[in-house]
């Protein structure tokens, strides 16, 4: 498990390339027959990549969140941006295809990933600390709340659908789902914004492996950029704006944790303002 340690925003200034990428940037999440974890201090987050070839692999625990087992003390959302899948949680076996999203409650003691035959499944798991307990709940994808934004006029038109969230699957703190953008739009959260009360992680997925994503970050006065590739995540901390654009149509899984679990609070940002 690597440890990235919280930021101020003023650290942004004077950040090149390499350390921004250093800081927010998660590229080497996903190993053939390995499971990584990064451990971010916003909101104590925990980013998990498992890709499960011939045999299952288990989530357990890490001595850096001092747990025998991972979700003795957290929760998570979890997101197959791969080939189909299937997650074993405490010997009941849920089936999670390309785009499907599981949550697993706290207490959970055993917890086994696995690809089907012949596929290679991506597991993107989000997880953070929970003081109570919900049950584990799966979501076919496209199945959650539907909600329809942008325009292709703006390049933005998209598909968001919400997982976890205070109306859908319920949890103590995190919050998930998935945008997908509509061929010829390519900008996402726009206008962007930010919420000081929770940390926001995005994970890009459905991307070619020719293109990429220039994804936006830092206080709306004093932005910086980050080239970013399939399955590549992004720790944006709850200062940060989170916006970007790619150079094709894709997919991303947002994902949040901290004050509220409200979808709108947030505070957008007119494009005019931003530098």
């Amino acid at each position: 498990m690597e440890q990235r340690y919280a930021t101020h925003p003023g650290d942004i200034p004077r950040m090149g390339t390499a350390e921004i990428r250093d800081r927010y940037l998660v590229d080497d999440l996903f190993a053939p027959g390995q499971v990584r974890a990064v451990y971010t201090h916003h909101d104590r987050v925990v980013l998990v990549g498992i890709a499960p070839t011939d045999s299952p692999l288990p989530l357990e625990g890490f001595a850096e969140i001092r747990s025998k087992e991972f979700f003795e003390h957290r929760e998570a959302g979890v997101v197959n941006v791969g080939g189909d899948g299937s997650v074993d949680v405490d010997g009941e076996t849920h089936a999670l295809p390309h785009g499907g999203c599981l949550y697993i409650g706290r207490g959970v003691k055993s917890v086994t990933f696995s690809s089907e035959e012949g596929a290679e499944a991506r597991f993107y798991v989000f997880s953070a600390p929970a003081h109570t307990s919900y049950p584990t709940t799966s979501v076919a994808p496209g199945e959650g709340t539907v909600r329809e934004l942008g325009d292709p006029l703006t390049s933005n038109r998209r598909t968001l659908n919400q997982y976890i969230h205070e109306n859908g699957i319920q949890s103590c703190q995190v919050v998930m789902g998935v945008t997908t953008l509509h061929p010829g739009s390519m900008w996402n959260t726009m206008p962007a914004h930010t919420h000081d009360r929770r940390t926001e992680c995005y994970l890009y997925f459905d991307l070619p492996a020719d293109a990429r994503i220039i994804h936006l970050l830092g206080r709306p006065d004093e932005t910086r950029h980050m080239t970013v590739a399939d399955q590549e995540a992004i720790i944006s901390p709850s200062w940060s704006v989170h916006s970007g654009v790619g150079t094709s149509a894709y997919s991303f899984v947002w994902a949040m944790a901290g004050e509220n679990q409200s979808f709108d609070d947030m505070d957008t940002f007119p494009v005019s303002d931003m530098r």
